[in-house]
């Protein structure tokens, strides 16, 4: 089946992209959800993150305390990449198996760090697409939707790839900046699903 691979900056669209897809029947497989499976309490990568970084970043259920590694991984840009190590093959091998269970023409693995992860990411997607955005409009979304300060947001936009990178990597891009409207997301976003339709019965032998 054809591969697509979706992403874009905190704050960019993605979700709002991903669930008009789904509502036209597309097999969504969001990296997020699964990364929050994997640190729920009981989750298969807890162990492994307590035994790496202490019980400072469990929650009394057993849980990450994703505030407490947020805080861990800004002071320690070390503690981001053994996180990484840990969560990033786990979710990896689940994307993928929940990929082979379907039929579907093609399917889109929702992927906020998809340029930022290099060939292990890029390899496995036959297309990149970004949502794309500018970075007041990032902010301006975050902060309306999470409270989260200024300096947060300034912080985890530092680590994501810059807009320019991740706009050179894309295959295809929605435009979902301040002024666009929802109704033209919507049409953007349908026009993208009939092209993927065409080249996912382009690629079928």
């Amino acid at each position: 089946m054809l591969k697509i691979g979706l992403t874009g900056g905190i704050g960019s669209g993605k979700t709002k992209v991903a669930d008009m897809l789904a509502d036209w029947g597309v097999p969504i497989i969001d990296t997020d959800v699964i990364a929050h499976q994997l640190t729920a309490p009981a989750g298969a990568a807890m162990p492994a993150i307590q035994q790496a970084f202490g019980a400072g970043v469990v929650t009394a259920d057993g849980a990450l305390d994703r505030a407490a590694m947020r805080s861990l991984a800004f002071q320690d840009p070390q503690a981001r990449t053994r996180l990484e190590g840990i969560l990033h093959p786990l979710i990896g091998q689940e994307a993928i198996q929940q990929a082979a269970q379907t039929t579907a023409p093609y399917v889109v693995f929702v992927v906020p760090l998809l340029v930022e992860s290099g060939p292990r990411w890029l390899d496995r997607v036959d297309r990149v697409c970004v949502v794309d955005c500018s970075p007041d409009t990032q902010v301006a979304r975050v902060q309306a939707r999470s409270g989260l300060t200024l300096e947060v947001i300034e912080r985890i936009m530092s680590v994501q790839a810059s807009r320019q990178a991740r706009l050179a990597a894309a295959d295809d891009i929605v435009d979902n900046d301040g002024h666009v409207a929802l109704d033209t997301l919507r049409a953007q976003t349908l026009a993208l699903h009939e092209k993927w339709l065409r080249l996912a019965d382009a690629k079928t032998p």
